[in-house]
C-alpha cells in the first residue's frame, strides 16, 4: 500500500511538495485548484513541477478543479468547468501522473429544486470529461460525493456510470461516505464495487460536515471500512485528506491508519 497526502491550493506548490516529502510520503496528489495550483499555471510549469517531483522522490496522481461548477443550470457557467476540468486533464498527461480523481459534479442553488435537469446537466458534463480522459488515456476515478452535493453519494447512483464506463473506477472516499452515512455506507461501495475502487481518500468528520480533521479526531469508524477493503485484497493509493495547521498530523493519521490495518 502506498500513501499521499494532497497539497494545500492557498500554499505555493513548491513548499507543498517539499513537505509532503519531508513527512516521508510516497506521493502528492495534487488539487488544481486556486489560487497557487490553478490548472492553467499546472500546464505552464509541468516540466519544472515534474522535476520537482522526482528530486523529492514523489510519485503523483491528479485531483481535477474541485470548486467548478459542471452540474449549474447556465450553460456558460457549465461550459467553463467542464474546460477548466480538460485542462486539468491536459496537465495530467503532460505530468505523467499515476491516477486522476474526478468529482462528478454538486448540485446547489436553484438546482436543487429542479434535480431532473441538474441531474442530466452533471451527468453530462461528466460524459464529456470521461470522454476526453479516455482519449488521453488517463486512468481515472471518479470520487464518491458528500449529501450536500444531492447525488453521486450513494453506491446505487455510480451503477449507469460504471456500466457506460467499464474502464473508469472509483476513489472511495470514507469521510464523505461517513456524512449521514456512518461507515455502512462506505463499506456499501465496497461490497457493491470491489473491484472498480482504484484508490482511496481517508479523513476523520463528526459526521455532518466534511472537516478533513486527523484521524481519532472525528466520529469516523475506520474499523469495519479497513476490515473490508482487507477482504477484498487492496493494495492501492491511500491519500490522506487531512488539511489540520500543523502538517505532523498527516504523519500521524498515517500510524494510525497502519495499526488499525494491522489490526483488522
Amino acid at each position: 500500500m502506498r500513501f499521499g497526502a494532497m497539497n494545500f491550493p492557498v500554499r505555493p506548490l513548491a513548499e507543498e511538495i517539499e513537505t509532503v516529502a519531508a513527512l516521508g510520503f510516497d506521493y502528492l496528489e495534487l488539487a488544481m485548484d486556486p489560487p497557487r495550483a490553478w490548472v492553467g499555471g499546472v500546464v505552464e510549469d509541468a516540466a519544472d513541477l515534474r522535476r520537482n517531483l522526482e528530486r523529492s522522490g514523489l510519485g503523483l496522481i491528479c485531483h481535477l478543479p474541485a470548486f467548478v461548477s459542471t452540474a449549474d443550470l447556465s450553460p456558460r457557467i457549465r461550459e467553463a468547468s467542464i474546460l477548466e476540468c480538460v485542462e486539468g486533464l491536459r496537465a495530467a498527461a503532460l505530468l505523467q501522473c499515476e491516477k486522476v480523481v474526478i468529482h462528478p459534479g454538486a448540485v446547489f442553488g436553484l438546482g436543487a429544486y429542479v434535480m431532473e435537469e441538474s441531474g442530466k446537466a452533471a451527468l453530462d458534463s461528466l460524459r464529456t470529461i470521461l470522454l476526453e480522459a479516455g482519449r488521453s488515456r488517463l486512468r481515472v476515478c471518479v470520487e464518491n460525493m458528500f449529501p450536500k452535493a444531492r447525488w453521486m453519494v450513494t453506491p446505487e447512483e455510480f451503477d449507469p456510470l460504471l456500466r457506460e464506463f467499464p474502464h473508469v473506477g472509483l476513489t472511495l472516499d470514507v469521510g464523505h461516505a461517513a456524512i449521514q452515512g456512518g461507515w455502512e455506507r462506505a463499506v456499501s461501495f465496497i461490497r457493491r464495487f470491489p473491484d472498480r475502487i482504484f484508490h482511496i481518500h481517508v479523513s476523520d468528520n463528526r459526521g455532518d460536515r466534511d472537516e478533513h480533521l486527523p484521524l481519532g479526531v472525528g466520529t469516523l469508524r475506520l474499523e469495519p471500512i479497513l476490515k473490508e477493503l482487507k477482504g477484498i485484497g487492496y493494495d492501492g493509493t491511500v491519500t490522506l485528506e487531512i488539511f489540520a495547521p500543523d502538517r505532523d498530523y498527516l504523519r500521524i493519521s498515517r500510524e494510525k491508519f497502519l495499526a488499525l490495518w494491522e489490526r483488522v
